[in-house]
C-alpha cells in the first residue's frame, strides 16, 4: 500500500473505529481506482473519494414489540443511506443477530458500486436489526416487522429509498413490511422490492441473484474460450442464493455437488439436481440453519464442522455470508487447481484470499458477480412505476443484458494483457460513474 492510501486509511479508520469491515471493503476500492483518481485532478479537488466513503445519512433507531409471552423486547434498527449520486437509495434489509453499523456500511459501500454497475438508476444503501428469526411465531415476526417499518416509514420511499430482502429477511416479512408501509401512509407505491408477485413483485426474483451470477460466470469463462457444461461446482450455503445457482449450473449442463451451512457441509458426488434442489429450500424453510438432514435423505457425504473449499472442483461460488473463504481455504482450492473463484456472496473472501486468488487464477468480487439480484430489484422498480409486469421470460432476458454489461465493464477497466482483473474493472467501473455523477450535482 502506498503512503497516499496508508494515509487516507489511517485518516477513515481514527473517524470510524471499530468497523473493521467497512474498512476491509473502502481499503479493497481505494487501492484499485486510487491511479484513476490521482490521474483526473477534478476529483481531488472536489475531495471525490473523501466524499464517496461518508454516508450522506445514518438512521438508527429502537424497536420495541412484544412477544407472544407479553413480554416487551427492543431492538436496533438502521438504515445506512449512503449514497443517491445516480438514483434513490436501493438495498436490502438484513435481519440477523450479527447486524451492526460496521456491516451495514460495508454494505451500503459495496451497494453503491453494485448498483453502478447494473447501469440502472439505483444509489447505495443497506438497513436491518440485529433481530433474529429464529425460533420465532409468525405472530412475533410479524409484530416486529411492523415496529421496524413504523420508524422506516418515515425515511423511505419509491423515489427516496426503496429496499429490498436479505439475510433474514424474505417474501414474509417483506410483505409484513409493506403491509405496514401501506397502512401508515394509505398509498400504495412500489416502496419496496421482493414483493410477492401477486401484489407487485417480479417474476424470477428469488432466483435472480444466483442466476445473474451464474450468466456473469459463463461470460468469465468464455473470456477462457470455454464452456459451463461439463464442469464440477462447489457452493456453500444453501438458501435462495445458492437455490438459483444451482438451478441455472444444471439447466447449463454444469454440477453441483456441495451446499453447506453452520454445521458443515455436504459432499454429493452424484450432483444437486432435481428433487434435491427442491429439498433445499424445504431444509431453509425450518429455520434450523443445517444441512445434515440431505445427507440422510440422499446418501450423500456430510462433513461436520468443515468448508466445501476443501473439493476438488472446477469453479468455487461462495454464497453464504461476508468473509466465509479465507486465505487457508483459497490454498486448497489452488492446490485442486480450481480454474476460477466468484463471490456470490457481499465480499465472501477476506482480502487475503482475494488478492492471492487474483494473483494465482481467476477471481471476480460479488459487486460484480452478485448484482443480478439488485438489477431485477431494479426492474421491479421499473414494473412498478409502469403498472404494469413482464413475463419472465422477458426479465429473464434483460438481466442476462445487465450481466453481460457488467461482464462487459469489468474487462473494458480490467484488462491487463491476456487477463483480466476483475476487482480493478469492477471497482473503477463503479466508481466513475458514481463519481462522475456526484461531480455533475455539485458539493452536496
Amino acid at each position: 500500500m502506498n503512503t497516499e492510501i496508508n494515509e487516507f486509511m489511517e485518516a477513515l479508520k481514527a473517524r470510524t473505529p471499530g468497523e473493521s469491515e467497512f474498512h476491509q471493503a473502502v481499503e479493497e476500492v481505494v487501492e484499485t481506482v486510487w491511479d484513476v483518481y490521482n490521474a483526473n485532478p477534478r476529483y481531488k479537488k472536489a475531495k471525490i473519494l473523501e466524499r464517496m466513503v461518508e454516508p450522506e445519512r445514518v438512521i438508527m433507531f429502537r424497536v420495541p414489540w412484544v412477544n407472544d409471552q407479553g413480554d416487551v423486547e427492543i431492538n436496533r434498527g438502521y438504515r445506512v443511506e449512503f449514497n443517491s449520486a445516480i438514483g434513490p437509495y436501493k438495498g436490502g434489509l438484513r435481519f440477523h443477530p450479527s447486524v451492526n453499523l460496521s456491516i451495514l456500511k460495508f454494505l451500503g459501500f459495496e451497494q453503491t458500486f453494485k448498483n453502478s454497475l447494473t447501469t440502472l438508476p439505483m444509489g447505495g444503501g443497506k438497513g436491518g436489526s440485529d433481530f433474529n428469526a429464529k425460533g420465532r411465531s409468525d405472530n412475533e415476526i410479524m409484530r416486529f416487522c411492523q415496529s421496524f417499518m413504523t420508524e422506516l416509514s418515515r425515511h423511505i420511499g419509491p423515489n427516496t429509498d426503496v429496499p429490498a430482502g436479505d439475510i433474514g429477511v424474505g417474501g414474509r416479512e417483506i410483505g409484513y413490511l409493506f403491509g405496514q408501509y401501506k397502512r401508515l401512509r394509505n398509498e400504495f407505491t412500489g416502496v419496496l422490492t421482493g414483493k410477492g408477485t401477486n401484489w407487485g413483485g417480479s417474476l424470477i426474483r428469488p432466483e435472480a441473484t444466483g442466476y445473474g451470477a451464474v450468466y456473469f460466470v459463463q461470460h468469465m469463462l468464455h473470456e477462457m474460450n470455454q464452456e459451463i457444461k461439463g464442469k464440477t461446482f462447489s457452493v456453500s450455503g444453501f438458501g435462495n442464493v445458492a437455490w438459483g445457482c444451482i438451478k441455472k449450473i444444471n439447466e447449463l449442463g454444469g454440477k453441483v455437488v456441495t451446499i453447506s451451512g453452520p454445521d458443515g457441509y455436504i459432499y454429493d458426488k452424484e450432483g444437486i439436481t432435481g428433487e434435491k434442489v427442491d429439498y433445499m429450500l424445504e431444509l431453509r424453510a425450518t429455520n434450523n440453519d443445517i444441512v445434515s438432514p440431505y445427507a440422510e435423505e440422499f446418501g450423500a457425504e456430510f462433513h461436520a464442522g468443515k468448508k466445501p473449499w476443501e473439493c476438488k472442483v472446477d469453479v468455487a461460488l461462495p454464497c453464504a455470508c461476508e468473509n466465509e473463504l479465507n486465505e487457508e481455504d483459497a490454498k486448497k482450492l489452488l492446490a485442486n487447481d480450481v480454474m476460477m473463484v466468484a463471490e456470490v456472496s457481499n465480499m465472501g473472501c477476506t482480502a487475503e484470499a482475494a488478492f492471492l486468488l487474483t494473483d494465482k487464477t481467476t477471481f471476480a468480487p460479488g459487486k460484480a458477480v452478485n448484482a443480478g439480484g439488485v438489477a431485477v430489484s431494479g426492474l421491479e422498480m421499473s414494473q412498478n412505476s409502469m403498472r404494469y409486469s413482464w413475463r419472465e421470460e422477458e426479465v429473464d432476458e434483460r438481466l442476462k443484458i445487465i450481466m453481460k454489461d457488467i461482464h462487459d465493464t469489468c474487462v473494458r477497466y480490467g484488462r491487463k494483457g491476456d487477463k483480466v482483473n476483475y476487482i480493478q474493472g469492477a471497482n473503477v467501473g463503479g466508481f466513475v460513474k458514481v463519481a462522475d455523477s456526484m461531480m455533475d450535482q455539485g458539493y452536496v
